[in-house]
């Protein structure tokens, strides 16, 4: 009878010991839960902030684009006035040249 007594202490401390592994693992689980939770949450933050990035740098290249075609306009049209101003001087030059050889 005491053997079934030491057998049956046995089995109890096993289904202690197991109680206390499925305690465990259950609170372990709880946490991961509550880390994924935070884990996803960040995620969640951190796609909306990647987003409103993206059309930041969206808006940030219109905005140089225009300011690079604004100065290649402004510097073609300083080049055009340039020659044009190079053209009606010459112009000046050799018609009042030729008609100084004729006189």
């Amino acid at each position: 009878m005491e053997n079934g007594q030491s057998r049956l202490q046995q089995v109890q401390k096993d289904v202690d010991d197991v109680k206390v592994i499925m305690l465990d693992n259950l609170n372990k689980a709880t946490e991961r839960e509550g880390k994924l939770g935070d884990l996803e949450d960040r995620a969640d933050v951190l796609l909306q902030e990647s987003q409103k990035f993206h059309k930041t740098t969206v808006k940030v290249k219109q905005k140089k684009r225009w300011e690079n075609m604004k100065w290649k306009l402004i510097m073609g049209g300083v080049s055009a006035v340039v020659i044009i101003v190079l053209i009606i001087i010459l112009a000046i030059i050799f018609s009042s040249g030729s008609n100084g050889d004729s006189t």
